[in-house]
């Protein structure tokens, strides 16, 4: 490594995956050394509780172990762990952040406008032109963030001019909505008339639209994969793909007309996504049809690499 490379570990706990990216950051590149994506559905009856679980917490640290683990072979230098959506409703959530300290992991609980911000320098790192919007649809709250992709890529967060997080999210909304196996017309109907209404008033204040859609997170890709039958997953053939308007609907179609059993053997549906996978497909469609755009360009490059590139701006 050269004298301005460093090495640094980015870890996001999410409501549904815990996920880690270990790399050598330099000022203008990213070379990943080690990944990990786990779902753990940290925010597993969090609606109706509004607690996390002993499961779920303890799901959780087992897999930050891991990490920690990872981090001290890997000669991290330093490590940014952000806790998003379920830490920051949860009435527990010091006592989860705690539990993560014994593993010398401290998360930092960010806002949905923070959250929104470091999506959209990762999202726009190497891709993206104009003014684009990145929509990151997780398991508790969907980040929406409009802005230019120009100028250096660690100042690309000066340019944002629209920042939204709105508590729809894949869990949430199967949750709250789709309880048949699989789900009927009506619970579709219904989630998709909250989602849009959720949704709206963001894009009504938009002054035109974007020129420019990037999808981030595990919905998009999921997405990618069904579409490539993929039965091992393939960052390489995700990262920089164009998705349709259509094809979403006819992911969606798919997906949502067979039980859940049925769904986890899809080519492209993680088995443990697949629950939720399509309440995060419907929220994509939604958001594409109020965004009126007819396409989406799918990133590999999400809050991960945001937070290294704001570690390192900040290191130097």
């Amino acid at each position: 490594m050269s004298e301005e490379t460093q090495r640094l570990a980015a870890i996001d706990i999410g409501t549904v995956t815990t996920r880690l990216l270990v790399a050598d950051v330099g000022p203008s590149n990213i070379s990943e050394l080690a990944r990990s994506t786990d779902i753990t559905h940290l925010g597993q009856d969090l609606g109706s509780t509004g607690a996390l679980s002993e499961d779920a917490m303890a799901r959780v640290s087992a897999v930050i172990a891991g990490y920690a683990d990872t981090l001290r072979d890997l000669g991290v230098v330093r490590a940014h762990a952000v806790a998003t959506s379920a830490s920051r409703d949860a009435a527990n959530s010091v006592r989860f952040l705690s539990l993560l300290g014994e593993y010398g992991i401290h998360p930092e609980v960010i806002s949905g406008a923070r959250e929104a911000q470091l999506t959209f320098l990762g999202a726009t790192s190497h891709i993206g032109t104009g003014r684009v919007l990145v929509n990151d649809i997780g398991g508790g709250s969907t980040e929406l963030v409009l802005g230019s992709a120009t100028g250096p890529v660690l100042h690309r967060t000066n340019d944002i001019e629209h920042v939204r997080s709105i508590d729809v999210g894949s869990r949430r909304i199967t949750e709250l909505y789709l309880h048949s196996d699989p789900p009927t017309p009506a619970e579709m109907a219904a989630a998709r008339a909250f989602v849009a209404e959720e949704m709206r008033p963001y894009f009504d204040a938009l002054r035109k639209r974007p020129d420019e859609l990037i999808s981030v997170a595990g919905t998009a890709t999921t997405i990618v994969a069904v579409l490539e039958s993929m039965t091992t997953y393939d960052p390489k053939r995700v990262h920089g793909t164009v998705v349709s308007d259509a094809q979403v609907a006819d992911v969606l179609e798919m997906l949502a007309e067979v039980p859940l059993e049925q769904r986890r053997k899809i080519a492209g549906v993680h088995p443990q996504r697949a629950g939720v996978i399509v309440a995060g497909v419907l929220i994509l469609e939604t958001l594409m049809a109020l965004s009126s755009m007819d396409s989406t360009v799918v990133s590999e490059h999400d809050i991960l690499y945001g937070i290294l590139l704001d570690a390192y701006a900040k290191g130097r």
